[in-house]
């Protein structure tokens, strides 16, 4: 039986996010200001037509599922990686330090500087539309932050985890790391994420703080052939 998560990107656009959803009931996608993520409904010639039809020439879309991903003949695959999807196997206890603070649209621009120095992923100076995000900052200037991206029924997905490199190895991350598996965890949810299967020295430290290989992944960046 397949599970909400292994098609993360379309059960999230058909449940928690479905306010978000570009497309119809044969394709999805969240608008590309927010993050480059779609799926089709299935492997039928209409689902793939539709999501062929997503994108922009200029854009660029992200595809990940359990399984393997079935492309449209016009569209490319530009990268493609493995990735490992993980879930908290306990509810995290609930976690305060006044270090940690909520950033909101004015700690966009520099939300979006950190993760462009850092690179924890796709983002974009509104990725606080998908969830709520928190950070660190010293002396003014925003070290650290980690929030919520996709959301199924009973999931939210940690995302953005990132620590600019001058304060690396102080815990911060480890720190906004649990901080938000604990509010995903107050929320009633179930937190989970996603890293790259080579990055083992992460998902060591995942699997550290209660977080468990759920499923493999695949991911796909495509673009409409020229």
């Amino acid at each position: 039986m397949k599970h909400i998560l292994d098609r993360p990107i379309w059960s999230a656009l058909e449940t928690a996010h479905a306010d978000l959803a570009e497309g119809n009931e044969k394709a999805r996608r969240y608008p590309p200001s927010i993050v480059p993520f779609a799926a089709s409904a299935d492997d039928t010639p209409e689902s793939l037509d539709a999501l062929e039809n997503l994108p922009s020439r200029a854009e660029s879309m992200i595809l990940v599922e359990s399984g393997p991903i079935a492309i449209p003949p016009g569209l490319a695959v530009v990268t493609e990686a493995s990735l490992v999807q993980m879930v908290a196997e306990r509810p995290h206890e609930r976690l305060s330090d006044s270090r940690i603070q909520p950033l909101t649209e004015a700690d966009a621009a520099d939300m979006l500087d950190l993760a462009t120095l850092t690179k924890p992923g796709p983002f974009t100076l509104r990725a606080q539309s998908l969830g709520s995000f928190w950070g660190i900052r010293n002396e003014g200037r925003l070290v650290a932050m980690a929030g919520q991206r996709m959301r199924q029924t009973g999931f939210i997905e940690l995302s953005g985890l990132c620590t600019h490199p001058d304060f690396q190895g102080c815990g911060l991350g480890t720190l906004l790391f649990r901080f938000v598996a604990s509010e995903i965890a107050s929320s009633g949810d179930t937190a989970y994420l996603h890293a790259y299967a080579a990055n083992t020295s992460a998902i060591s430290l995942y699997k550290t703080h209660g977080f468990a290989l759920r499923s493999e992944m695949n991911m796909r960046v495509v673009k409409r052939r020229s």
